[in-house]
């Protein structure tokens, strides 16, 4: 990579999924206050759900998810009979019975649950909502324990997508992140999904992994690619380990510094697309015809708690552990422990452990830091009349991109800022310079690429 990109991508900013980032949700969030919020939401808009499960069948050490390594099934279907009751006080907090344009199970691994439980989630979600025809139905899952039941069930339930983390094919860089599954597994868990009518596939990749090299990703990018997903992501490993104990199994030493993470995340950009791949946003590949690749042609492309959307719902409702949820109000979150989360929802609470309530210029910026993630630009004088803000409102945070400027990886041109083609992989770094969040805290980062 650009010597003077990976300089300015060694610098850590949130990846936002949402602005304000999660590091700032407040700890004690009154319950009332999302319950208000869920009340009084606009009916004939639709809305999002994200279903989390935080169990796992193995454990692999570069995750940084809230999850909980299950050998047995009995604290999981504990868990699914509270997720059931959370629904249930969800919807009676909805001032109607709510339209759902986008489903998402996340974890963790969705299908750690039997077939049985999941049938019975996802036909309570049927009562209590109704589900736009053309919604986009998706699930998480691992090639290492999806059985032939459930993909046979994935596919009788309607889910229109099913997601896999690939990771990385190197059995030397799989033994070190304990994730260990030949492409013959994956292509295995594929070729069932499909043959059960899932007709789109999204494949999850990481770089920056211990003992992982541009050669080594090159080549799980060509296997990856050539079973054919429609969508790919490609993440950067973020190494956490004050926040993951998991991740304390990585060997640090083995770890890519800044300047070979970005060789490498440039190596993949460039197989991925020369493998007919469109490049979307910071970190993502669509298939020209998928309609992510689309959305992001015609400037519609969204971005929320999952990644790059082409959901236009402005409510995205959480349930599980831990999930987060977005209102035109603010974003909750929900108690991450599993115990506490199931004693709120047993004794009739949502079970709110965080939140955040929109409040002067958050919404403005929060518009302004979704274009340049999805677009890699944005037009902050247009953002000022929209929200009612004053002329150089945005004076400060152009200033602060200068030296980006100066290097020829940002342009401004009046009220619009614009990454050039060099500065993409900068997205982050771009919109950091809006989030006047980012010095309020302790919160700490990954790397920009």
């Amino acid at each position: 990579m650009d010597p003077v990109v990976a300089r300015h991508a060694a610098r850590a900013v949130p990846r936002y999924t949402s602005y304000p980032s999660a590091p700032h949700f407040q700890a004690g969030f009154p319950e009332a206050h999302y319950r208000t919020w869920l009340g009084a939401l606009d009916p004939r808009e639709p809305v999002s759900l994200y279903l989390h499960v935080p169990f796992c069948r193995e454990m692999c050490w570069y995750c940084g998810c809230n999850m909980k390594l299950a050998r047995r099934y009995e604290p999981i279907a504990a868990y699914v009979e509270v997720l059931l009751k959370e629904l249930d006080l969800v919807a009676a907090a909805l001032p109607a019975r709510m339209t759902i344009s986008h489903l998402h199970w996340g974890g963790g691994t969705p299908t750690a649950l039997q077939p049985a439980d999941l049938a019975r989630v996802m036909e309570a979600v049927r009562r209590k909502f109704t589900i736009d025809g053309k919604a986009e139905l998706a699930i998480e899952s691992d090639p290492r324990t999806l059985t032939a039941e459930m993909t046979h069930l994935i596919g009788a339930l309607g889910f229109t997508r099913a997601s896999f983390g690939v990771q990385e094919f190197n059995p030397r860089v799989q033994q070190a992140i304990n994730r260990v599954q030949p492409p013959e597994m994956v292509e295995r868990a594929v070729d069932g999904l499909r043959d059960a009518g899932v007709r789109a596939l999204n494949f999850d990749l990481i770089y920056g992994l211990p003992f992982q090299t541009g050669p080594s990703l090159v080549a799980t990018v060509s296997a990856a690619a050539a079973m054919a997903p429609d969508r790919l992501a490609l993440f950067g490993y973020a190494h956490v380990p004050w926040m993951a104990r998991n991740q304390r199994m990585i060997p640090e030493a083995a770890l890519p510094g800044p300047a070979e993470r970005a060789e490498q995340a440039a190596l993949a950009a460039e197989t991925l697309t020369a493998c007919g791949f469109d490049a979307i946003g910071i970190d993502h590949f669509a298939q020209p015809h998928d309609e992510l690749a689309l959305a992001a042609r015609e400037g519609r492309m969204r971005r929320n708690f999952q990644g790059y959307t082409t959901d236009r719902a402005n409510t995205l409702i959480g349930l599980g552990a831990t999930a987060i949820g977005t209102t035109p109000f603010g974003h909750v979150q929900n108690l991450s422990e599993t115990r506490a989360w199931a004693r709120a929802v047993e004794a009739g609470r949502l079970p709110v452990g965080k939140g955040l309530a929109f409040r002067g210029e958050d919404r403005m910026r929060a518009h302004v830091i979704e274009r340049i993630m999805c677009d890699g630009r944005a037009d902050v004088g247009e953002a000022g009349r929209r929200f009612g803000a004053a002329p150089d409102w945005a004076a400060e945070s152009l200033s602060a991109l200068g030296d980006l400027v100066a290097d020829g990886l940002v342009v401004i041109d009046g009220p619009e800022v614009a990454l050039t083609p060099r500065g993409r992989p900068l997205a982050r770094v771009v919109a950091a310079a809006f989030d006047t969040y980012l010095e309020s805290g302790a919160a700490r980062h990954s790397q920009a690429v």
